[in-house]
């Protein structure tokens, strides 16, 4: 079986769907039966076509020399950088407009957009560190970076944007891919772009945020044309759909009734990285120091002082996640400091997370802390300091209004710590009983959660948390979600 996964995502950060598909790639290439090949693409910029295909295997005629060169354009093209000459600007930007253009043209007239090659085996290095080196150990670099790839020139967004200006004139154009030879195409979110007869698409769905809950996102009504136009096109085209909880399978279902034959859960997988061991919390002061946000004003709040510290250890919250509403950084900040007036006035806060859609009026309440002190705003957190906090903290709280998996809170449970989370139904479906819950929309309530667990009585439920945590967390292993798929792919094929 050759399954083609797209690997646009995993250009991107360290967690969330990036590790997903970083773990996804490696399960699939580890499976007998198996061969994964990894489609280039990325998600604003044009890519140089690599080698010519003829059907499956690359065309012949290139000498050496010319099939190095093409490969360095392949790896140049996928890292942003200023064009060398304005007409060198000029026609990258002419290629971004109108070749996407020409290409949903032609599909419509019944030709199918070809991918070129890339062969691997003189550019492990870039394979590695630009794709894999963020989730994968490094005894993965053989089995990852000899795997076979395909790249489509053409930028996501843009074939997005084609489909949603079409989409008035009665039914939204995208390009039809050449997948002769592949069996199986798995790509992350509803896909702009189709495939052949011969193969079998499956959509990778991560949650229904752009139709359930657009007033959460940037660029509401485009995004949510992107996202319905995609996923209506790929449910006409007989696509599979594995849902990443049972919460987010219900709400896709909810919204086309039709698919429920075709939509199955499998869980996302939690990174070997994350596991319980003995460390010492002397070290998350100097951890939230060396990966503070520092595109942000902390002043003096940077600075832990002497007399934060509880027996040489910092007591702090953790929250993880991107700076956005929907993740209701908001009430975590009112419940902290309401705990902080009332019982525990050296209680620290310490989000970690990048940036997001319209941050600015979260930012804006986060920023008298940032400056006083006791709140931190943490990126770039690599898996190993990420493991520490979730070891060391009083609580990892996952407050988020709308979610379709929630790796951290699993996360938290592979490395020993409490959790607490919003009642929402994908985070007892994925929690269980091995969580706190609160109403996301009550700061008092999210308050009065965190104080039983912090009370000094509250040991004995936070040991129990713990070893329930455990349990829960080892469904999300590798070991345990990849038969999953494999028997997941053998029934799509043989559909």
């Amino acid at each position: 079986m050759k399954v083609l996964l797209e690997l646009r995502a995993a250009l991107d950060g360290h967690s969330g769907i990036p590790q997903e598909v970083r773990l996804l790639f490696r399960g699939l290439a580890s499976l007998e039966g198996v061969e994964v090949i990894g489609l280039l693409q990325s998600s604003n910029l044009v890519v140089e076509p690599g080698l010519p295909m003829h059907g499956d295997n690359v065309r012949p005629g290139l000498s050496g020399a010319q099939t190095i060169d093409r490969l360095s354009q392949v790896v140049v093209s996928l890292q942003q950088g200023p064009a060398s000459h304005r007409l060198e600007w000029l026609r990258k930007l002419l290629l971004k407009l109108v070749g996407p253009a020409a290409a949903v043209l032609a599909s419509a007239f019944g030709r199918s957009v070809p991918m070129g090659g890339f062969d691997a085996r003189h550019f492990k290095d870039f394979v590695w560190r630009a794709l894999f080196a963020k989730s994968l150990p490094e005894a993965d670099f053989e089995l990852v970076t000899t795997q076979r790839f395909r790249v489509l020139r053409w930028p996501y967004t843009i074939l997005h944007a084609l489909g949603v200006f079409t989409a008035p004139l009665g039914r939204a154009a995208y390009v039809r891919l050449d997948t002769i030879g592949i069996d199986v195409m798995v790509v992350e979110t509803p896909y702009p772009g189709r495939v052949k007869p011969c193969t079998r698409l499956v959509v990778r769905y991560h949650d229904a945020v752009p139709l359930l809950m657009p007033h959460t996102i940037k660029d509401r009504g485009y995004s949510r044309a992107a996202h319905f136009n995609a996923l209506l096109r790929n449910a006409r085209d007989g696509a599979w759909f594995a849902c990443v909880s049972e919460a987010t399978r219900q709400d896709l279902l909810s919204v086309m009734p039709e698919l429920a034959d075709r939509a199955v859960t499998i869980p996302n997988m939690v990174s070997h990285q994350f596991f319980d061991e003995p460390s010492s919390a002397t070290r998350v002061p100097e951890i939230i120091w060396s990966r503070r946000n520092r595109n942000v004003a902390h002043e003096g709040g940077a600075a832990i002082a002497p007399s934060d510290l509880d027996d040489g250890a910092l007591p702090y919250l953790l929250m993880v996640g991107t700076v956005e509403p929907r993740k209701n950084h908001l009430a975590l900040l009112d419940a902290w400091e309401q705990l902080r007036a009332t019982g525990w006035p050296r209680l620290h806060l310490v989000l970690v997370g990048s940036l997001g859609w319209e941050h600015e009026a979260v930012m804006q309440r986060l920023a008298p802390w940032l400056q006083r002190g006791g709140l931190h705003l943490l990126q770039g957190v690599p898996s190993d300091d990420l493991r520490l906090l979730y070891r060391h903290a009083a609580v990892t709280v996952c407050p988020s209004l709308g979610e379709g998996f929630d790796f951290p809170g699993v996360e938290a449970m592979r490395c020993g710590g409490v959790v607490a989370a919003s009642e929402l139904p994908v985070h007892r479906g994925v929690f269980g009983d091995a969580c706190a819950y609160f109403s996301p929309y009550a700061p008092a309530e999210i308050a009065e959660c965190l104080r039983g667990l912090l009370d000094d009585d509250a040991v004995p439920r936070r040991r129990a948390l713990v070893e329930e945590g455990a349990v829960v967390a080892a469904q999300y292993l590798p070991a345990r979600v990849m038969p999953q798929w494999r028997d997941f792919l053998q029934r799509v094929v043989a559909s």
